[in-house]
C-alpha cells in the first residue's frame, strides 16, 4: 500500500524491494517537492538495491500534520522504517532531506549503515533568511518566490533547454501546501547540526551542483570537513536538485558509495 499512518500522520510512499544482501536506501526530498525528484534514480537503481521513497509531512500526498521541528520529519522516518522492517538503511537525504537524515542518525546511529548528503549542511540559511521567507509565502503565496527558488533549484542551462519540465517543477512548487512549506521553512531555520556531524561515524558521502545556488559548494565542502572521512564530491552542470538535472551524474556516485558499504571499506577520501 502506498500509504501508511505514522503516529496519526499518513505518509505516501513506495517501497521497491530487491534481492541479495544490499542495504536499503532511503530517499528523503528536498523542501517544496516530493518524492517525484528521485524518478530517475530509483529508475536506474530499481532491482539492485531495496529503495525507499516518501513524501514528508506536508508535502506531496502526505499528511501537513503539525511541523515544529526536524524532530518531527525524523519521527516520522523512524516509525516508517520501523514499519516496513528495513533494520539498517542508507540514507540519501537532499536539502531538508540531508538534515532529517542527519536528525535520524543523531537518533539512532545504529540503525545507519552509510549516508550520502546531497546539496544540504550542517546548517542552512539565516533566522533572518528564513523568516524573511516565511512572512513572504503567508502573505502572497509560494508563487511569489517561486521564480526565484527555481533559479537556484536549476542550471541557466535547465531554464533554457529544459523549459517543459520548468514549468512542471513550478507547479510541482507552487502546489505544496502553504502550512508544510512554512513548517518545513521554520524546521529548517531552527535545525543546527554541527556538532552532531562531528559525532558521525559512518561512511558518508557530501555531493553537491557546482552552480547549486541554495546550498553552494563551499557550504556542502564544510560540512564535510566536519564528518570524520567523509567524502565529498561536486557534480557538475548541476544546482540544487541534481536528482533531476543530472540523475546518471548522481546514480553513479550512489552506486559507488553502496559497493563501497559491501566491500567493507570504511575510509573515504
Amino acid at each position: 500500500m502506498p500509504f501508511v499512518s505514522i503516529g496519526g500522520i499518513t505518509l505516501h510512499h513506495r517501497y521497491r524491494p530487491a534481492a541479495g544482501n544490499a542495504r536499503p536506501i532511503v530517499f528523503i526530498n528536498s523542501l517544496g517537492t516530493d518524492f517525484r525528484i528521485w524518478d530517475e534514480i530509483v529508475s536506474a537503481l530499481d532491482g539492485e538495491m531495496p529503495l525507499l521513497v516518501y513524501d514528508k509531512r506536508g508535502h506531496g500526498l502526505s499528511d501537513i500534520g503539525g511541523i515544529n521541528s526536524i524532530d518531527d520529519h525524523v519521527d516520522d522516518l523512524c516509525g516508517l522504517i520501523d514499519h516496513l522492517g528495513l533494520g539498517k538503511v542508507v540514507l540519501c537525504g537532499l536539502s531538508v532531506g540531508g538534515l532529517i537524515a542527519q536528525g535520524f542518525y543523531a537518533r539512532r546511529p545504529e540503525a545507519v549503515e552509510g549516508l550520502v548528503l546531497s546539496d544540504t549542511a550542517h546548517k542552512i540559511g539565516t533566522a533572518d533568511s528564513w523568516n524573511a521567507r516565511i512572512a513572504t509565502v503567508e502573505s502572497k503565496g509560494i508563487q511569489e518566490i517561486a521564480d526565484g527558488v527555481l533559479k537556484m533549484w536549476f542550471t541557466p542551462a535547465f531554464h533554457t533547454a529544459r523549459s517543459a519540465e520548468l514549468d512542471g517543477y513550478w507547479n510541482m512548487l507552487t502546489r505544496q501546501a502553504l502550512a508544510g512549506y512554512v513548517g518545513t521553512c521554520a524546521a529548517v531555520r531552527d535545525a543546527d547540526f554541527t556538532e552532531a556531524a562531528r559525532r558521525i561515524a559512518v561512511p558518508t558521502l557530501c555531493v553537491v551542483g557546482d552552480q547549486d545556488g541554495s546550498t553552494p559548494p563551499e557550504l556542502v565542502r564544510s560540512l564535510a570537513d566536519l564528518i570524520p572521512g567523509a567524502r565529498f564530491e561536486v557534480i557538475r552542470d548541476a544546482g540544487h536538485i541534481p536528482c533531476v538535472e543530472q540523475p546518471e551524474a548522481l546514480t553513479a556516485l550512489i552506486r559507488d558509495f553502496v559497493a563501497s558499504l559491501a566491500d567493507g571499506k570504511q575510509t573515504h577520501g
